[in-house]
């Protein structure tokens, strides 16, 4: 089965500020059930079947003992599927194929609106209506948040955070070492990757023994993309977008691309970016990290601004870093839809699975903090929920002192100098073709910033495998829509 994906720009600014909100997840939802205009709660599920990736603790951090505590505190049986971080939409994909599907699944916003697409996830816009999860998200001021991933007006799943993003972060000590300051603008940002290549910056006295910067591919897999090389795609974007008189376009095809791309194999073939960049993972890279290979990473903000550092810091490497702005050539960074929370269209009691699996994640109570933090660690280390980025706060929130001072100011950084990005949803063409169309661009991309392919030839080779025919049928149905 091939999977549909769409791109959808919306350019909504989340700036709400999150305040203090609780109320009891025993509120009843509303049901097209019951009589008398009276609602019916919903039959409790005696078990619930989730699949979820890395972003929860795994079995090794503790993710018994969370699964106990969660069973305890609902009083239901949770299955909890989880395959290992960098296959688990590769899972995903063969989950769905199959028809074995759990009741509840974790899905980045291009699988989110696949999958609602097919008929494959439940329509939960009547149980979310009225219910003490919605005033909840209300009070907190993110209704906009669950607004941008409805599709035709129908809500099909949760998103419990905002969508964050990356922003770059580079190590104090290695800029110290060369004598510079954290760029401001492309040419800056180049002389210091040079520097970070061929000169000593981790200061163990060889010169080119490191390099500059490592990401996990050379385009990521999902919207946004290009959040992982900022620096080089700057007004680039490999995919469909909307400009501002409405009409749409895939930035793939566009001048602004062929520059990125010369970029890219320019800075690459100078020995600039990780020669492995585009087999990487996002774990093979943090391990390379801290290993002092590379002194550029462009990662996760908050929360993440404190584990790198940390985890440096554990590897008896100097923990230092600084969170840049983006560059002048950049403008902005992107703030991604973030991954959904969908009821399958395989489950019995979806109205059950709503009440006691969704409301209860974001209840500003004791579930909720369970799926914030470990329930093996006495530090407030993370679990699923990001404290800092939850559409309903805590009321009372055990771990809000843990927040550092470097933490806060990436995650200011980025949400002051961000936008948000893409939201998928499905044209037939889009559905006929862009797989086929994505891979494409994949082999392009990668031949010309690895492989040092004429960038001209590349195109015409894309042409000849009907690229361009592909892409133009894509654009012309959205601009049908």
């Amino acid at each position: 089965m091939n999977r549909k994906k769409c791109i959808r720009i919306i350019s909504i600014m989340l700036t709400a500020i999150l305040v203090t909100a609780c109320g009891s997840s025993d509120v009843p939802v509303r049901s097209r059930g019951g009589s008398g205009g009276i609602p019916t709660p919903p039959e409790k599920p005696s078990q619930i079947t989730m699949m979820v990736d890395g972003t929860l603790i795994t079995q090794e951090n503790g993710r018994d003992e969370f699964e106990a505590r969660w069973e305890a505190l609902t009083g239901i049986d949770l299955i909890i599927i989880q395959p290992e971080h960098d296959v688990y939409y590769e899972e995903v994909t063969k989950a769905f194929e199959s028809g074995d599907l759990p009741d509840v699944i974790l899905l980045s916003s291009t699988y989110y609106t696949d999958y609602a697409n097919e008929k494959m996830l439940a329509d939960i816009s009547p149980y979310y209506s009225g219910s003490a999860l919605e005033s909840r998200i209300t009070a907190a001021g993110n209704q906009a948040l669950i607004d941008a991933i409805r599709i035709n007006g129908k809500l099909f799943g949760i998103t419990p955070t905002r969508g964050n993003g990356c922003v770059t972060y580079i190590k104090k000590a290695w800029l110290d070492n060369v004598g510079m300051k954290a760029p401001t603008n492309y040419s800056e940002y180049i002389a210091m990757l040079d520097a970070f290549t061929t000169k000593d910056p981790d200061g163990n006295g060889k010169n080119g023994d490191t390099y500059g910067v490592s990401a996990a591919g050379i385009i990521n897999n999902e919207a946004p993309y290009t959040n992982y090389l900022p620096e080089f795609y700057q007004d680039a974007y490999p995919s469909f977008y909307q400009k501002d008189d409405g009409s749409w376009a895939d930035g793939f095809t566009e001048d602004s691309m062929k520059q990125a791309l010369a970029r890219l194999r320019d800075a690459y073939s100078k020995g600039y970016i990780d020669k492995d960049i585009a087999e990487n993972g996002t774990g093979d890279c943090r391990d390379k990290f801290y290993a002092n290979e590379f002194g550029v990473f462009t990662y996760w903000a908050g929360t993440w601004a404190k584990t790198l550092s940390n985890k440096l810091k554990d590897a008896e490497v100097d923990g230092e870093l600084v969170a840049i702005p983006p560059l002048a050539e950049t403008g902005a960074y992107l703030e991604r839809v973030a991954p959904v929370w969908c009821i399958t269209s395989t489950c019995t009691n979806p109205a059950g699975v709503y009440k006691y699996f969704l409301e209860t994640m974001l209840d500003g109570a004791e579930v909720e903090e369970l799926w914030t933090y470990s329930p093996v660690s006495d530090n407030y280390a993370k679990n699923h929920i990001d404290h800092m980025l939850a559409i309903v706060p805590l009321a009372n929130d055990p771990g809000a002192d843990s927040i550092s001072e470097k933490q806060a100011e990436a995650a200011t950084l980025f949400n002051t100098n961000s936008h948000m990005a893409d939201l998928p949803y499905s044209t037939e063409a889009f559905s006929n073709y862009n797989d086929d169309l994505m891979a494409l661009k994949k082999e392009l991309i990668k031949n010309v910033v690895v492989n040092g392919a004429d960038i001209e030839v590349a195109y015409k080779d894309f042409e000849s495998a009907n690229g361009y025919y592909m892409s133009q049928a894509i654009v012309d149905s959205l601009n049908a829509e």
